[in-house]
Formats: structure tokens, C-alpha cells, sequence
């Protein structure tokens, strides 16, 4: 046995500064890091990485078909993630996050019970990076 623990998801975002903000008024996360292009924020037991997808080099380049970009950090990753964060109690948090306006437009009509045994609601950050919120029935 390996003992794995817990899963840390970074989400790509274009402005690292309004996307801690977002997390602080719309998700309820605190920012437990703030650096040159990198954050961590937090809520009870999950953390999220955020690091800035600000690379724009890419736009400038004539040689994409030779050379394609690789810096790993370009701007047209933010809001290409996703992650999926498994709760305690789905409708309280449900309700919570409709209220701060965060709710991916497929969860706006209430938390959804699925085929595979998870009750479970999905949000978009600022960038559009999909957080779905789960617990297994």
C-alpha cells in the first residue's frame, strides 16, 4: 500500500490577483499564499493552486506549425481545468454558492443526482474553469 493522500488541483488563470479575489467573495476560500504568479487558496480541509496562465509570446510567433508554444504557462490555458471537490453536505453548500452567483449554467436548477451515485452540483471560476462539488449517496 502506498498511502496516497490528498489531491491538490492548480487551475490555470489569466489574472492571478482577481482570481484569489473571486475565490475569497465567490467560493469562500481563503488565500493562504499570494506570490509572483502563483496562489494558494483554501476552504476547511481543500486547497486549490492557482498560477498565471499570462504568457502571450505565443500570439507574436510565425513558426507555431515548427515550433509549437511550450512554456507551459500561455495565456489560452486559463480556463481550460477542472476539478472535482468532494463535501461534507451538497445542498447547504449548493445554496451557498447560488447566492454568490457562481453556479455553472447546467447546476442553476439545483444539484443533480447522478447514475454513477454522487449527488453533486458544478461552478465556473472568473476564467471558466470548471469546480464541481460532490458527495457520493
Amino acid at each position: 500500500m502506498h498511502g496516497l493522500g490528498r489531491t491538490i488541483p492548480a487551475l490555470p488563470v489569466a489574472d492571478l490577483e482577481a482570481a484569489v479575489e473571486h475565490y475569497r467573495s465567490g467560493f469562500g476560500f481563503d488565500a493562504v499564499h499570494v506570490g509572483e504568479g502563483f496562489a494558494i487558496v483554501s476552504r476547511e480541509e481543500a486547497r486549490i493552486h492557482l498560477w498565471a496562465a499570462t504568457d502571450e509570446s505565443w500570439r507574436e510567433r510565425s513558426d507555431l506549425r515548427e515550433r509549437p508554444v511550450t512554456s507551459g504557462a500561455e495565456s489560452f490555458l486559463a480556463g481550460t481545468a477542472s476539478c472535482r471537490i468532494e463535501v461534507a453536505e451538497v445542498d447547504p453548500l449548493y445554496d451557498e454558492l447560488a447566492a454568490a452567483g457562481v453556479l455553472h449554467e447546467a447546476s442553476r436548477d439545483g444539484v443533480t443526482e447522478t447514475d454513477f451515485g454522487t449527488r453533486e452540483f458544478a461552478c465556473r471560476d472568473l476564467d471558466g474553469n470548471l469546480i464541481e462539488f460532490f458527495r457520493f449517496s
